[in-house]
């Protein structure tokens, strides 16, 4: 199967299901979507993602990205779209490390560890998350999750929707590690390079780009080892802290699996 859709203005979009379940089952084909924003999709890529039968699409930026970066949807389109405005004040996070660090590859993976380790608890995304389940029992059509550039807050709530439906723990990072597919680094460098050139004043190196732009599995690892020390476990946290309770799981993994 490939993951990957080549659409020409919105980056890191791929195919999240029909992956194989420990029970033996498989998440459902062409039903669910991760990507980057959609502010910058090309008609072209609006007719595309017109054929998916979206029914819900989360957006999980911040409100100073949605504003800053508008999400173009299909015309007509009338799917249940999910965000939220928790939480947006002050500066944003990233940019303030652009501006204010060394700017060296010591420095990117130190602060994508410390999102990490905050994010499953952070108020707004516990909120996204929650609302997401809910909705993702009762949708009836295809599912998109989207942030920034996809690769971060959609991936936690990505393996953790692979996870309620029993996804291997291996294809879940296998998954997650999809990101850092070359041809998408490449393509969306220059631009980064220049946005975080105009921040600090002076130009990122191509090695700091790498690690700005991908993904690594110990920042997933340190994600659930969050969620584990805080609950014991992700089964815990996914119900006592997104409220996903046996009947609801249970609902979704009809949803979710063939």
């Amino acid at each position: 199967m490939t993951r990957r859709w080549a659409l020409e203005g919105i980056e890191n979009f791929r195919d999240f299901g029909d992956y194989q379940t420990v029970d033996g089952r498989r998440l459902k084909k062409r039903r669910f979507y991760r990507s980057a924003s959609h502010g910058r999709a090309t008609d072209t890529d609006l007719e595309a993602i017109a054929g998916l039968d979206l029914a819900l699409v989360v957006d999980l930026r911040r409100k100073s990205e949605r504003d800053r970066d508008p999400s173009r949807r299909p015309p007509g389109f009338r799917g249940q779209v999910i965000e939220n405005d928790i939480g947006n004040e002050g500066e944003d996070s990233w940019m303030v490390h652009v501006r204010d660090s060394d700017l060296t590859e010591t420095s990117f993976r130190d602060y994508m560890l410390g999102y990490y380790r905050t994010a499953p608890y952070e108020e707004r995304h516990v909120d996204l998350f929650s609302r997401y389940f809910k909705a993702l029992a009762g949708v009836d059509g295809a599912v998109l999750v989207h942030c920034a550039a996809g690769k971060d807050r959609t991936g936690i709530l990505v393996a953790l929707t692979h996870h309620i439906a029993g996804v291997h723990r291996d294809d879940i990072f296998e998954d997650y590690l999809l990101t850092n597919n070359p041809e998408r680094l490449a393509a969306r460098m220059p631009m980064i390079a220049k946005a975080m050139e105009e921040i600090a004043g002076r130009a990122p190196t191509e090695s700091v780009m790498q690690v700005a732009l991908g993904v690594d599995a110990d920042y997933l690892h340190t994600a659930i080892s969050v969620i584990e020390d805080g609950h014991g476990g992700l089964d815990p946290y996914i119900e006592h802290a997104l409220g996903v309770h046996p009947a609801l799981r249970a609902t979704l993994r009809d949803r979710l699996l063939a």
